[in-house]
């Protein structure tokens, strides 16, 4: 078969359009990045209503909020669940066929079927594995299903930016926001690598409001569907005596409310830091002012899986690569030995507390969807303090002399996983 002559003109210009678009592309990924600085003198409690107003949200008083902890998060929710009488909001990232999806899946036909509006939003590919049957059952019930950035050629575009927010709500009054997955490794109570530890809290007072915000933003992307009236936003109820607000939102162009976040109250810290974070991916901004903490006399420790324990090993031996430096620097580090330690979880100074979806890297502050529902409430903050106090029993402190000794294949892995680092 003859070949056919390609003018070089052609290839010229073949060649600007691919040299074009890569530099787009660029461009996009390596939008203006402003270095954060906080000059501040103001104590912690002084630096609240900053906190808040910078994440874009309200302070809201009277709420109640409980945490719940590893497979017993399902038996709290499904009670909830079972009392829906109006609607039913339901966001998740991944989700497997198993025990877990069946059960829901069976519920949410029940209650649709008996008038309830049941809403479930799936990321397009975490929730890929929930069941094709379950699925239809609950579609025929009367379920909305929704796929968040589904995964076909229309959406190439967005396909890197995932839902990876869990929230729950229900009739508008109670919700849950946190960790927890529908797979059925979140059942058992962390006993093995077979059945995973994490945290989410449940939510009861006017704070649900923004839950429910939050929930409707990423529905009415894909749905079109604009959620309102008492059955979604009914009037709100003391509950409790909890200061609480929602960080969810994520501006394009700028630092994200959930980075924004989590680099102020770090640099506000007077007296302790407590982590505890299965991705531990730590940017500049993020490294700096935790070790400013701790120069300043803050005690900062971070707990995450150990590679062994890790649902992601990769993402672990890219976290080592800065363990040297926040080592030296007086940050404590603890690898968590027993199983995946899923939560997300943050308090500082004793009074102050942070729950919900957002791992501590570029992926969750920079290109996913995420929430995180802060607590002003000292028994919030020392019930996780305690709950970290428990879980050194399952966890290694990482000395700065060891970890310099680990083997070059070690080192080698470490530096070669953390190239990707911005997308883990």
């Amino acid at each position: 078969m003859r070949a056919i002559p390609v003018p070089l003109w052609v290839l010229v210009l073949l060649g600007l359009t691919i040299a074009i678009l890569v530099v787009l592309l660029w461009s996009v990924k390596r939008r203006r990045r402003p270095r954060l600085h906080l000059d501040t003198e103001d104590d912690f409690h002084g630096l609240i209503p900053s906190i808040v107003g910078l994440t874009q949200g309200t302070m809201v008083h009277g709420n109640k909020i409980e945490l719940v902890q590893n497979g017993a998060f399902f038996d709290w929710l499904f009670r909830d669940l079972e009392t829906a009488q109006k609607s039913i909001s339901f966001e998740t990232f991944l989700a497997k066929e198993g025990e877990v999806t069946h059960r829901l899946a069976d519920l949410f036909c029940r209650k649709a079927t008996g008038g309830v509006k049941v809403r479930l939003m799936l990321d397009g590919s975490g929730g890929r594995l929930f069941g094709r049957a379950d699925l239809k059952k609950m579609q025929h019930a009367g379920v909305d299903v929704r796929k968040y950035h589904p995964v076909r050629f229309s959406t190439l575009g967005v396909l890197n930016n995932r839902d990876h927010r869990k929230i729950v709500i229900v009739d508008g009054r109670i919700g849950y926001v946190g960790g927890h997955c529908l797979v059925d490794t979140w059942l058992g109570d962390a006993e093995d690598k077979q059945h995973f530890r994490d945290i989410s809290a449940r939510v009861e007072g006017p704070v649900i409001a923004q839950l429910q915000s939050a929930f409707a933003e990423n529905w009415i992307e894909e749905s079109g569907d604009v959620l309102a009236g008492e059955e979604y936003f009914p009037e709100t109820q003391r509950a409790g005596d909890m200061d609480a607000h929602a960080v969810w939102i994520s501006p394009s162009g700028s630092p994200s409310a959930v980075k924004l976040l989590h680099y102020l109250v770090i640099r506000a810290a007077k007296k302790s830091i407590t982590i505890q974070n299965p991705y531990f991916l730590p940017d500049p901004d993020a490294r700096t002012a935790l070790l400013d903490a701790a120069r300043r006399g803050v005690k900062v420790r971070i707990m995450i899986p150990a590679d062994t324990a890790s649902d992601a090993p990769m993402v672990q031996h890219a976290s080592h690569h800065h363990y040297g430096t926040l080592l030296k620097g007086g940050v404590q580090l603890f690898d968590y030995e027993r199983t995946l330690l899923h939560q997300k979880v943050i308090t500082v100074d004793g009074c102050w507390a942070a729950v919900g979806s957002t791992n501590f890297d570029d992926r969750s502050f920079e290109v996913n969807d995420e929430i995180t529902l802060v607590v002003y409430n000292e028994a919030i903050a020392q019930e996780l303090e305690a709950t970290f106090e428990r879980d050194l029993a399952h966890a290694k402190q990482v000395a700065f002399e060891q970890w310099k000794r680990r083997p070059a294949l070690h080192k080698l892995r470490d530096f070669a996983m953390y190239v990707f680092n911005e997308q883990m």
